[in-house]
């Protein structure tokens, strides 16, 4: 069969056609946007503005660049669609080339006036830890490895000591790794005393093999080295909420805040709906079980799970885990009416969410956590109710469907906490049952299509959450002498004896007879209730 070629793309111009293929620039907007970085940076790492010497720093520069490219690429594929995430990825390496630039003129000029010599020395008072740090904090470490090899390389282009990149080097990866346990914004500095015990040594082992150590260079060079990690956790404590701010990024200092119960609308939640407080709760100790897992983040994972409900603090009393007694709301209100409040929740969950100021990503798995799902209580009333077919879409969450992993889990595990509360006698085999049931009717509904989770995510989930809601819902023994179920007893019935057939005829006969005789007395004036009227006159 004759191969056909493939058509041109009207949408998207190619580089270049041939008889078989049509090669598209995929990449294209992205590549010129790391070679402007390039260009940039090289600009800013020159002593002059000469054609050769830029264009030499470009090369260099523009080089390194692409291979940090090639390496997001393949280690973080889904990266390179978020253009924003790429502008400050750029942003930041520019700013730490700048930032250190910056520094070096100013400690040289400060090192001039007051008379410290040689001024040369600034240059171990640069803080190009503080983008390793900030990338550390913001991404993760292997970005942050990849960030500080690059940055310390093209510290290179405009230092004159040799060995000043393996300094950079050390001092920017001893901060990024001292922010990746992070919990609280004070923890910063101690990073950067870290860094500053890592550019100490390092200096004076620079000195060491350089024959420089007892030099009146080596004594201002060690007071730089040792008071810039001062400089770096101050220049990362001011700049990092104003990163979060502006690119609307979530920090796992961030998050660890917002775990903390005590914030206003926990609190708030835990008065108004304490049902949907405690489920939540226990929605994220399900995600967070099984987050790291699938690859994603726990305490993003967590914390949307705190707060996915948030909604139903508006309306409390119409969502059954929060209602008292039997008596429903919803049986005075009409099954559409019922769906409609359901509904509300998620935009509600959203207003409160920015009114609170909740990251993005969090205020996203609130708008995202029940999808298009349908409420089939509440259809299947409609359908009950015999006023004709209910239309499907009037009783579906208005969605968007998970867009993320993590959403797909706090979806997972909401229904499956939900439907675990109506097992009567939780045992191992009907929890895993249930847990099975909910998650296939998600996947099957197509819940789940326009997320990342595999096969391999949803059976690892499934036996996740299978284990965790087994050990919540487990039984206990009776405590000795406490009837905790303790029933008021009934007075006993006594038994109805139903007589033979023949007892029944005996029976009978005897009560003819006495109705036979209390006939007679009562004719011939001789009953004990009756009386004789004596006559009178």
């Amino acid at each position: 069969m004759e191969q056909q070629p493939l058509r041109k793309s009207r949408r998207i111009k190619p580089v270049f056609n041939t008889p078989i293929k049509v090669v598209l620039r995929e990449h294209s907007p992205r590549l010129f946007f790391t070679l402007i970085i390039g260009f940039i940076a090289a600009v800013l790492t020159a002593e002059g503005f000469g054609l050769s010497e830029v264009a030499g720093r470009f090369l260099i520069t523009g080089l390194l660049l692409l291979i940090f490219y090639r390496d997001i690429l393949r280690y973080k594929p889904d990266f390179t669609k978020k253009t924003r995430m790429l502008l400050l990825l750029g942003l930041l390496f520019l700013f730490t080339l700048f930032g250190a630039r910056l520094f070096q003129y100013f400690f040289q000029n400060f090192s001039e006036g007051i008379g410290i010599y040689p001024p040369e020395a600034a240059i171990y008072c640069m803080p190009l830890a503080a983008g390793a740090m900030m990338v550390a904090l913001i991404f993760d470490f292997h970005t942050a490895i990849i960030f500080s090899f690059i940055t310390s390389l093209s510290t290179g282009l405009w230092v004159s000591e040799p060995a000043y990149p393996i300094y950079a080097f050390v001092g920017s990866l001893v901060g990024a790794f001292s922010v990746i346990k992070c919990t609280k914004r004070t923890d910063i500095l101690r990073g950067g005393l870290y860094v500053s015990l890592a550019n100490l040594f390092t200096l004076i082992g620079i000195l060491l093999f350089t024959n420089r150590l007892f030099t009146e260079y080596s004594t201002i060079s060690i007071v730089y080295a040792a008071s810039s990690g001062i400089v770096i956790s101050s220049i990362v404590s001011l700049l990092l909420p104003a990163i979060e701010s502006i690119f609307k990024v979530t920090t796992d200092i961030s998050l660890l805040e917002l775990l903390d119960l005590n914030q206003p609308i926990m609190k708030n939640l835990m008065i108004t709906a304490p049902g949907t407080y405690h489920h939540s709760i226990i929605v994220g100790n399900l995600v967070e079980a099984v987050a790291e897992d699938i690859g994603v983040n726990p305490l993003l994972a967590r914390v949307s799970a705190y707060y996915h409900d948030i909604g139903k603090m508006r309306m409390p009393d119409y969502f059954v885990e929060n209602q008292r007694g039997t008596v429903s709301k919803h049986d005075r209100l009409t099954p559409h009416m019922s769906s409609m409040i359901l509904i509300a929740h998620v935009k509600d969950g959203v207003e409160i969410a920015r009114e609170y100021k909740l990251p993005e990503p969090v205020i996203d798995i609130i708008e995202q956590h029940h999808g298009t799902c349908l409420m089939t209580y509440f259809y299947q009333k409609a359908k009950d109710a015999g006023n004709g077919e209910p239309a499907e879409e009037d009783y579906r969450y208005h969605g968007p469907k998970p867009q993320s992993r993590v959403a797909a889990l706090v979806m997972l595990a909401d229904a499956v906490e939900a439907a675990s509360r109506v097992l009567n006698d939780p045992t191992p085999a009907r929890i895993e049952s249930l847990v099975d049931k909910i998650v296939n009717h998600i996947f099957i509904d197509g819940q789940l299509e326009e997320c990342e989770l595999t096969l391999k995510d949803i059976s690892n989930i499934k036996k996740k959450f299978t284990y965790i809601l087994t050990g919540i819902l487990h039984r206990r023994i009776d405590y000795p002498g406490f009837d905790f179920n303790e029933k008021k007893e009934k007075p006993e019935k006594k038994e109805k004896v139903i007589p033979l057939k023949a007892d029944r005829r005996r029976h009978k006969k005897t009560h003819e007879d006495r109705n036979t005789k209390q006939t007679t007395k009562d004719k011939n004036g001789s009953g004990r209730d009756h009386k004789i009227s004596r006559p009178t006159g």
